[in-house]
This record gives C-alpha cells, structure tokens and sequence, in this order.
C-alpha cells in the first residue's frame, strides 16, 4: 500500500501545512506549475516525488521534470500532465495520452478546480487536486491524499489549507 499526497499548481509557495501533509505520505505527486526549484527541493527532501511541469515553469523546472508521467503505481497505471481539461472536454493532447496509456487513474493541475470524477467513456477516475499555491484566482487552497493497494485507490481525501492569500512561513519566488 501507497499513501499518496496530489497536489497542484503551488505557483512557488510552499509552507508547514504542505510539508505537514507530504511528511504523512509514502509519495507526492505534483500535476504542475511548480513556480520554483526551492518547492520541488523541499518536496524531495521530505518524501519521493513525481513531477510534471505546466505551463508557468521555466527552464529549470523543466529540467527537473518532465510534460507527461506515465506510470504504474501499486497495480494502478496513472497518467499525470498539467494542461488536460475535464472527462468530456479533454485536450486534444490529453485525449491522445488516455488512448495511449489507458490509464486507471488521469491526473492533471492548471484549472485550480479540485475535481474528481469517473469518466465513463475512457473508464480511469480523473483527478485535479486545484490548487495549494497562494496566487491565482481560487478561494480555497486544495489538495488530495488516497491510498493505492493492490489495484485499487482507497480512502480518498479533499484537503482544505485555507484561503487564498493567506501566508504562513512560505518559500516565494518563480525560476
């Protein structure tokens, strides 16, 4: 079994309450717009990570991750990119990924929207986390924690860490 921390578009921020929640997981998953190297840093120094890049990252970031991450996790194929849209109005691009990798599980950042929902049609549970930065147009900052075993998520959660804006011993800033 996997505890899994997903969380989006933190836009350069991070504080106690994410490295709090990142500390409890067994892996954080991060659907892009990192901000800076120092969030990422952090992260990995905390527990290990995986990390796309969106479209706010600059070149380091880029260079620390990658556009699309396709992988297994505990018997659950996943497919994780920042820009997808939402099970009926997917990308162009994100369409073709979950016809190519078929994944159990579709995870994706940029709306700063939490969503989770089944998509029918391709039949994987889409996931968007919102966002856990403090800038940007959300009220709430958001994240999600489940578990995987055996082929199976477990024990989903929708975080709350408060309002936009609102700081607490963060780390600012944009490569």
């Amino acid at each position: 079994m996997k505890k899994i921390l997903l969380l989006s578009d933190t836009h350069g921020h991070m504080d106690e309450k994410i490295a709090s929640y990142a500390a409890q997981a067994d892996e954080v998953w991060h659907a892009g717009d990192v901000g800076n190297s120092e969030v990422l840093d952090t992260l990995e120094e905390i527990k290990p990570l995986r990390a796309v890049f969106g479209n706010i990252d600059g070149h380091s970031i880029r260079l620390q991750t990658e556009e699309v991450l396709h992988f297994t996790c505990e018997g659950v194929p996943v497919v994780m990119t920042h820009i997808a849209g939402y099970p009926g109005r997917y990308t162009s691009t994100a369409k073709k990924l979950i016809e190519k990798y078929q994944p159990q599980l579709f995870i994706c950042g940029h709306s700063h929207i939490l969503k989770v929902m089944q998509d029918k049609k391709y039949g994987h549970l889409h996931m968007n986390p919102g966002a856990v930065g403090i800038s940007g147009f959300h009220k709430f900052r958001t994240l999600l924690r489940f578990e995987i075993e055996k082929g199976e998520l477990k024990n989903l959660e929708a975080i709350e860490l408060g309002q936009r804006g609102k700081l607490t011993n963060a780390v600012h800033g944009t490569d």
